[in-house]
């Protein structure tokens, strides 16, 4: 509980019946972004220490298979020709709305919710009622969205799905289109780990290492296991094409692996997926153009660096200035920065750090009523920062009010500081 920091109820990650009171802390709480940076170093030194003592050479073929298909009628053999199921149109549960302890959802809804109310379902109905043959397939999903029934403007939910198996020599890399649970992923991966082995003459054995590459080339939500889908928490009630989603994975990697194992010709690609890039709607406004209080031009410093008494900065010290600035999605600047640190070097100024840096802060605010803003730049000095002579820039995009996207760049410059012992 985000107030005690006592466990919520397991079940259904809730606090009183309440979801928005059980949310996740990081390891920086209250600091996210301290969460982040030390989540992302722990990440970092393992995977250097993992390059650094890596013993087992990639060699071998290189190889590919790749797939479309509809997920939302797929017959699956259960096993010995028997028992056939069927995967389902899309559809989400009220587990998905009630969001996960990452980000609480809204209006009551809680994870493991397998019935919807009455008030719930009149709202459902005016987007789309679900037909009675859909309810059935998903169950024990509850359907709170039927996204693979609604077409208008475009279809809600994706049909036709890529699924792709790569191999370079003994590494063997499955691109799914969604979030695999730890388990759906393990039967995935043995499943295919399997079928390469029996089906390839020798070429695959125990060291074939299967990996999955998630998230892969489009997005279709989560993949549980069908234990997990019994209990529809977040993930479950996310996964869209019913409770044999990830049978029907796993039935169709094994296909693709057979086919690799086994040297054949790639199968037959499958079903294009729609083209909808010329249809796309956005309910986002464009820019509505940029100006700045009289007198003031865009860039110019509002609050300078205010140095400490002492005269200068030490490390783990804050150094900040605020410039007038403009609205950041007139250009985005993916191949530049939003600020920067530079070092004056020998009459020079050179740039140190940019905004990839965890160390310097670009934080944009918007002036209410007015199409002015203003951007403050933080630099939390490293404790490693070379002492010398230092001051902030930052770059930015501005827009004529009413223009046709005429966009013009503009950049800011602080007072130069020191930073010292």
């Amino acid at each position: 509980m985000w107030e005690t920091g006592k466990p919520c109820d397991f079940n259904r990650s809730s606090c009183h019946g309440d979801d928005r009171l059980c949310v996740g802390r990081g390891p920086g709480y209250p600091d996210e972004i301290l969460s982040t940076k030390i989540i992302g170093e722990r990440q970092f030194i393992r995977a250097v220490d993992l390059f650094n003592t890596a013993s087992d050479e990639l060699n071998g073929r290189i190889d590919y298979r790749h797939v479309y298909i509809n997920f939302t009628n797929i017959e699956v053999d259960l096993g010995g020709g028997d028992r056939t199921v069927k995967t389902c149109p899309a559809a989400l549960g009220p587990g998905f709305a009630a969001g996960t302890t990452d980000g609480p959802g809204a209006f009551g809804f809680q994870q493991g919710d397998t019935k919807i109310n009455e008030f719930w379902k009149r709202v459902r109905d005016l987007l789309k009622k679900p037909s009675k043959s859909q309810e059935a397939c998903q169950l024990p999903k509850p359907v709170l969205l039927d996204t693979g029934e609604m077409f208008e403007p475009y279809a809600w939910a994706p049909a036709i799905l890529p699924i792709q198996i790569l191999r370079i020599g003994k590494l063997v890399l499955l691109s799914v289109p969604g979030e695999f649970t730890t388990m759906a992923g393990r039967r995935l991966r043995e499943a295919v780990k399997e079928t390469l082995i029996a089906n390839g003459n020798g070429e695959f054995d125990d060291d074939t290492h299967v990996v999955i590459a998630g998230l892969s080339n489009t997005y279709s939500q989560y993949i549980t296991t069908f234990e997990e889908y019994q209990q529809q928490r977040y993930e479950a009630a996310s996964t869209l094409y019913g409770p044999h989603t990830l049978s029907a994975y796993i039935q169709e990697f094994k296909k693709l692996a057979t086919s690799m194992a086994k040297g054949e010709k790639p199968i037959n690609n499958g079903p294009s997926p729609p083209d909808l890039s010329s249809h796309l709607i956005s309910l986002l406004s464009p820019p509505s153009g940029d100006t700045t209080p009289p007198g003031v031009k865009f860039g110019d410093v509002k609050t300078d660096v205010a140095v400490p008494s002492r005269g200068w900065f030490r490390g783990g010290e804050k150094a900040s200035a605020t410039f007038w600035s403009a609205a950041p999605r007139n250009d985005l600047l993916t191949e530049g920065t939003f600020a920067s640190v530079e070092m004056l070097v020998e009459d020079r100024w050179m740039p140190v750090y940019d905004d990839d840096d965890l160390c310097l802060f670009f934080k944009w605010t918007a002036v209410n009523a007015s199409l002015s803003s203003y951007a403050r730049i933080e630099w939390e000095i490293p404790e490693e920062a070379v002492l010398g002579v230092y001051r902030l820039r930052h770059f930015g995009a501005w827009m004529i009010p009413r223009s046709t996207n005429v966009v013009k760049y503009f950049t800011g410059t602080s007072g130069g500081f020191e930073v010292s012992q």
